[in-house]
């Protein structure tokens, strides 16, 4: 109820502009409850973090633990990030805005190494079972596959990008289509012009 809470005071009015007051009157608990369980308003942020980056790390252990071919196991990453901003934009908006751009972040490295990790694993399997194609080094390409789904995410949050459910749902699928397509186990062909 507490962490909640803070999600929305977090979304409405900002991380650095928010008490830890208005968090404790918009749960409807005292001030003493919410410093019971959290020691402050940082800690809360922390928590928020946590228990969002461990649900979706259980998630995506599920997608790579499947026997699905590797473009659809892509499929349902891009699909498990992007759709969160239709079940919990507030959420979204809090780990965009507050968590992903600023020093909070470089405390959970390891985390955030983790998804990457995940992913990585995906493309190295996929290349190895020649469902993708062998060029790019599977790092790179799971840097290539977060940062797209992260841009789409930081674009609804900024409301620089259409967010309707036709538009998360198309966003998933050029996502999925421009990374797979990309790691294609036939190479596109293409000409460089100087």
């Amino acid at each position: 109820m507490i962490l909640d809470a803070a999600v929305r005071v977090f979304a409405r009015d900002g991380f650095h502009t928010s008490r830890v007051g208005d968090v404790a009157v918009e749960a409807g608990v005292a001030h003493g409850l919410l410093y019971h369980y959290f020691s402050s308003k940082d800690e809360l942020l922390t928590t928020i973090f946590r228990e969002t980056w461990d649900s979706l790390l259980r998630a995506l252990r599920e997608v790579e633990t499947s026997r699905e071919p590797a473009p659809e196991q892509l499929r349902k990453v891009c699909a498990i990030v992007l759709r969160t901003w239709k079940r919990e934009p507030d959420l979204v908006r809090v780990l965009v805005r507050e968590v992903a751009r600023s020093p909070q972040l470089g405390r959970e490295v390891n985390e955030i190494a983790e998804a990457f990790a995940a992913i990585e694993r995906l493309v190295e399997r996929g290349q190895a079972r020649g469902e993708l194609r062998a060029g790019p080094e599977p790092r790179l390409a799971a840097v290539i596959v977060y940062g797209a789904l992260e841009e789409i995410l930081t674009g609804w949050v900024l409301g620089q990008l259409p967010d309707g459910d036709e538009d998360v749902a198309l966003a998933e699928e050029a996502v999925v289509g421009v990374i797979c397509s990309g790691l294609a186990a036939v190479p596109v062909q293409t000409t460089l012009s100087a």
